[in-house]
Order: C-alpha cells, then structure tokens, then sequence
C-alpha cells in the first residue's frame, strides 16, 4: 500500500495505540496499558498469544496477515465508531514499520506510539557496539540494488541491513559481494535473527560465508570493521575509454559521453534504458553516479552484450543487459525516466519517446546528419561535438599536434517546443 502524500483530515474517530514489542513482551507503563484498555487488538498471531494476558477478556482480535489494506479497513472502521483500537508492531514501529502506513491512512495526530527497542538496537547490542553513526537500509517491500548501492556508497561506515522473505541474509550478502563489497574477515559480518525471542540466534562470520548460508528471512544483517583505509568512490564521469573492454573503437568517447551525461541529468531513482550499449559504458557510468537507478542495457550482439557483463563487474555495478535488437527488445522492460540511445535509427528514438515517463529526458547520439535532424525536431536541442586530442610528438623534437575524434551530433529533450512526430 504507498502512503499517502498528504495526511488525511482527522474525521473524528478514536485514537489508535500502536505498541511494539520484542519476545512478546510490551515496553513501559503505557504501553502495557494500551492493551489493557483496547476494545479490538490487532496483531500477528504469535503477538495475539504472548499478548492475551494482557487484553481484556471481551476485547475482539484481528490477525494481521496476508492483505495489510483489509486489516487497515477494520482498524478504521473500528476506530470511526469509537472503538479503542491496539496495533501490535516488532520493535520500534514508526522505524521502517507500521506507523508510516497508520499515519498515511488516519493521519499521524491520531496515533499513539508506544516503541519497543528496535532490532537493529538490539542487534548492536549483542555486539557490545554503538551505532549512532551506522547506515541502516531495509530490502523489506523495497529494491535490493538500492540497498546495495546505499552500502557501497557508505565508505567506512558500519551498515545494518533488514531482510525479508524475498531478500533474505544470504541473497543481500551475494549481491553485495557482487557489487565489489570486501568479503571481510573473520567476525565481520553477523546476522541477528528472531532477537529478544526464545529461539534467538546471532551468526558472526564474513559476508562470503553469510552469502553461503541459509537463515532466516527475518533478520538483521550487521557489517562492521570496515576498514576506514578503502577510499569512498570518487564523483567522476567521462571516464577514459581504457577503463572499459570494447571491440574495434566501438565504445561512446570519453569527451562525449561526459556530456551525454551532464544532458541525462540523472534522477536519484527511477529507470534508464541504454539502448545500443555497445560496451556499456554509458550505463555502467549511470550506475556508478546513482546507484538508486534501474539501468537496463540492450545490446543485440550477443559478443558486446558479454563485454557489457564484464566491464559491469570491473565497475562493481550490476544490471539486466537485454539481447536482442530495438526497438522489439523493449517491449518487456519497464517504462524509462532516462534513455540514453547510443545505436538504432529514428524508430528506436520514436519507441523510446512512446515510453517515456512524465518529465523525462532522451539523449541520443549520431554521427550522420540526416538522422541528427530528425532527432533533433523531435527533442528539441543539438550540439555537435569535435574534440581534438593532443598528442605528442616522437619526431621533430618535442612537441604536441591535435589529433581530431570523428564528430559527433548529440541530441536531447523533449523540449515543450519540439515539434510532434
């Protein structure tokens, strides 16, 4: 359910007490009252049990399971007709957990936080460490690649990570050693699992073992000891051709793709497509500068789709690279914020157009004229690129001559006053 993105009106129903819990046991005075007082308590099952001595003999009970908006249906309803209604969370509920959906539905002012330690405290807490400075992520109901790209972009900065039932303990550490995260030593990687529980469990070893084993969904995933030595990536774009694998020349020139870039103005979050990838630089660099980004690479060579993969992995970023040629091979790809179109005629220009998002920017490039013009009256801006290299001289004596690249017409927009195709 995505919350709303103003508070609804106060309708004058009952406040509602969420209170959280840990090994079924409620925190404070006020807490423990709140379920006393409760005509209708909601919860998992497992908090309806541990929580019935505390409830009144008469008060009804709501299972919160499977479909969240029927459980938020019968609180609001219980609460418009007066009802006193409990809302029992894990830990600190208003930290990645229920409060965020209880305010977007009846507004914040009606609602009665009672917290319970959350489980990356208690996390720390096995460890004997503090974790005020810690960057906490969460891949429960969100994007993995956003997670990861949130860790490596953290330098030395100790990480907890909240799994889920499709992004458990093991699956996140994978993607984090894939995404270039040292696999660290002995002791550097801990999953706390099911904290505060009779069965609780806390597993202390290095991510590739983490990565290597089988736990449960449920848990935190705590990366310490990073080491303060490992530079924080730097923020560069434009980077030289020698950085990437490519075949015969084929690949967007250092001085081009820096201002192909600049024209993407590049989102925090949303989808790219890089269309005619060719070695994939373009998209590689995209995901280096927002790791928040979906970059989609199609590349109809199966041998420069391959050289995409590589040169991915040389950069510690990863992402679908599609086979297939544009603009068929986009039809199963989600709808683009940014598309960068390195390859293909006007008609993969026009498909990508097709798709494009509200606000978004298509930055094409070409070396032919005739094509640069017809981009150019559907996107509104063009700019011919001539960049000359020097190089030096090995006879004649010391010296520098400029060596011109091929030029090259970059188009990009929509603009409003672009005419319509």
């Amino acid at each position: 359910m995505t919350p709303a993105a103003t508070p609804p009106p106060d309708d004058g129903g009952a406040p509602i007490a969420v209170v959280g819990l840990h090994g079924g046991h409620a925190f404070g005075t006020g807490a423990v009252e709140a379920i006393a007082a409760a005509d209708v308590v909601v919860g998992s099952s497992r908090q309806l049990r541990s929580t019935a001595p505390l409830r009144a003999p008469e008060a009804d009970t709501v299972v919160l399971a499977g479909s969240m908006d029927v459980a938020l249906t019968r609180v609001t309803h219980a609460a418009q007709a007066g009802r006193r209604v409990c809302v029992l969370a894990s830990g600190d509920p208003g930290f990645f957990g229920i409060v965020r959906v209880l305010a977007a539905t009846v507004g914040s002012g009606r609602l009665r936080v009672h917290p319970a330690p959350s489980s990356v405290s208690l996390a720390f807490a096995r460890l004997g460490l503090s974790w005020d400075a810690a960057v906490v992520v969460s891949v429960h109901g969100r994007r993995l690649a956003d997670a990861v790209g949130a860790v490596r972009s953290s330098a030395h900065r100790p990480v907890a990570v909240l799994t889920s039932p499709d992004n458990p303990p093991q699956t996140v550490a994978a993607a984090l050693i894939a995404a270039g995260e040292p696999t660290g030593s002995e002791g550097s990687a801990v999953v706390a699992s099911r904290l505060a529980e009779e069965d609780e469990s806390v597993t202390v070893a290095d991510l590739a073992t983490i990565a290597k084993g089988a736990f449960d969904p449920m848990s935190v995933l705590i990366l310490t000891g990073r080491s303060r030595h490992r530079a924080a990536r730097s923020l560069a774009w434009g980077l030289p051709e020698a950085d990437f694998d490519h075949a015969a020349g084929m690949i967007t020139k250092a001085e081009v793709r820096a201002v192909a870039l600049g024209k993407l103005d590049l989102p925090a979050h949303g989808v790219l497509w890089d269309v005619g990838a060719g070695s994939g630089s373009v998209g590689i660099e995209c995901a280096r500068l927002r790791p928040g980004l979906e970059v989609f690479a199609v590349e109809r060579d199966p041998a420069q789709a391959q050289r995409i993969r590589a040169n991915a992995a040389r950069h510690a970023v990863s992402f679908p690279v599609i086979e297939g040629s544009a603009p068929d091979a986009l039809a199963g790809l989600p709808d683009p914020d940014r598309v960068f179109v390195g390859g293909g005629g006007i008609e993969v220009l026009d498909a990508a157009l097709g798709r494009l998002g509200p606000a978004g920017v298509v930055v094409a490039t070409y070396t032919v004229v005739d094509r640069a013009a017809a981009a150019a009256s559907r996107l509104g801006n063009l700019v011919q690129l001539a960049v000359s290299r020097g190089v030096m001289m090995t006879t004649g004596g010391p010296g520098v001559r400029l060596r011109a690249e091929n030029p090259v017409f970059i188009c990009w927009g929509p603009d409003a006053g672009a005419a319509e195709t």
